[in-house]
């Protein structure tokens, strides 16, 4: 197999990269690290996004004519390999970029594209997901939030929870059950949610991290048009399962997250000590990267099978599973080896003069949540088992 890149492909590599090291928004200095708040996280990211989509590089695989760059598959993955190499986001409208315009490429009416799809390519509508809810986390198809058509409306009554951003979302692409009559996978909708609607409640929910990027909604007698159905009344399950297919491409397009994670871990060991010289230079420290390279490259390597599947025209399949799966643990074991290299300074938040570059207090305490989101470590090995190995049902 050849893993080399085309001229061309190389060519847009050195575009990609040369602007975004020309313009990457510039590190935090000491000052903002003492007053560091999630809004002044939020308008850094804000502007970072404006310039992405000011140089045509937000949502670049999105269609010219919805404001995309048109690009390809494969430029889509150098741009994401770039991005990963400065450790830079993707802007903050990730979910309506990745997930609701996808979706309202697909299912949705020419008006709700004309309506919707450049204002989130330019941030300047945020959207959210209502997907989860109390007793219905991995197991989508148990969702009780209903929607009740009375007229042109829907009314909503229920509760969604651990929805991204939703604190900040102008709209939501909400999933209900529309009819109760009908079997689980049949009687979902979707609807498009203006979050300012009288009746929608939405509560932060404050994270070990400090953060509070995650909320609860609660809707109660919501009224919502009906022309903000997308795709099918009672037909939702498929919107739903391409829209999660579509997350799953939107986050799997980094081959090389793994390996900047390393490439971080590598230099935490130079600057560590261990017993009066730099840990790097132990041989268990050096052993113990070594199988973290190895791991990251085996990962590397079923991402580039996945791709290849897809440059074949073929659906995204179960291998997006697998990559999940082994970039969980992987980043877990590699954040819990960091916090060994660290001692004492890995309980330092990042505002502490003394605390070493790369955040590591941030991710030692929010790595156990990768177990969960994007779909749960339980539902990534039954999907493997089932459509990958073939395993009956136990």
């Amino acid at each position: 197999m050849d893993f080399g890149y085309t001229p061309e492909q190389e060519a847009f590599r050195n575009e990609v990269r040369s602007w975004l090291e020309a313009n990457q928004p510039p590190p935090l200095s000491r000052e903002e690290k003492q007053r560091l708040t999630d809004d002044l996280l939020w308008e850094r990211g804000k502007a970072w996004h404006t310039k992405l989509y000011e140089g045509g590089w937000a949502g670049i695989s999105w269609p010219k004519k919805y404001g995309g760059r048109g690009a390809s598959l494969i430029e889509q993955v150098i741009f994401g390999q770039e991005l990963a190499r400065l450790n830079l986001p993707v802007g903050i409208n990730v979910l309506g970029i990745i997930m609701t315009g996808p979706a309202l490429m697909q299912w949705g009416t020419e008006q709700q594209k004309d309506r919707y799809l450049n204002k989130i390519l330019r941030a300047e509508e945020i959207w959210c997901e209502g997907l989860s809810e109390p007793g219905a986390g991995s197991d989508l198809s148990s969702i009780q939030t209903r929607a009740d058509l009375q007229g042109d409306h829907f009314v909503l009554n229920g509760q969604k929870i651990w929805t991204t951003h939703a604190h900040r979302a102008h709209f939501c692409q909400l999933f209900v059950r529309t009819d109760f009559h009908a079997p689980k996978h049949k009687g979902l909708s979707c609807l498009l949610v203006d979050m300012k609607s009288p009746g929608v409640t939405v509560k932060p929910l404050r994270q070990i991290t400090g953060e509070a990027e995650f909320n609860e909604i609660f809707f109660e007698d919501t009224r919502v048009p009906r022309e903000n159905l997308l795709g099918p009344l009672n037909g939702g399950w498929q919107v739903l399962i391409s829209t999660l297919m579509h997350e799953r491409v939107g986050i799997g397009e980094t081959l090389g997250a793994s390996q900047q994670t390393l490439a971080e871990l590598v230099e935490l060991a130079k600057a560590m000590e261990l017993e009066g010289r730099p840990a790097i230079e132990d041989t268990a420290v050096r052993q113990q990267l070594a199988q973290f390279a190895i791991e990251a490259a085996a990962k590397k390597y079923n991402g580039m099978r996945s791709l290849t599947s897809r440059l074949k025209g073929l659906p995204p399949g179960p291998e997006a599973s697998i990559s999940k799966l082994v970039a969980t643990e992987l980043t877990q074991r590699m954040v819990k080896f960091a916090t060994n290299l660290l001692g004492q300074y890995a309980l330092l938040e990042q505002r502490s003069a003394l605390a070493p570059s790369g955040a590591w207090l941030l991710r030692i305490l929010g790595c156990e949540s990768l177990t969960i989101a994007g779909g749960t470590t339980a539902v990534q090995k039954n999907m493997i088992g089932e459509r990958v190995l073939q395993l009956p049902r136990g």
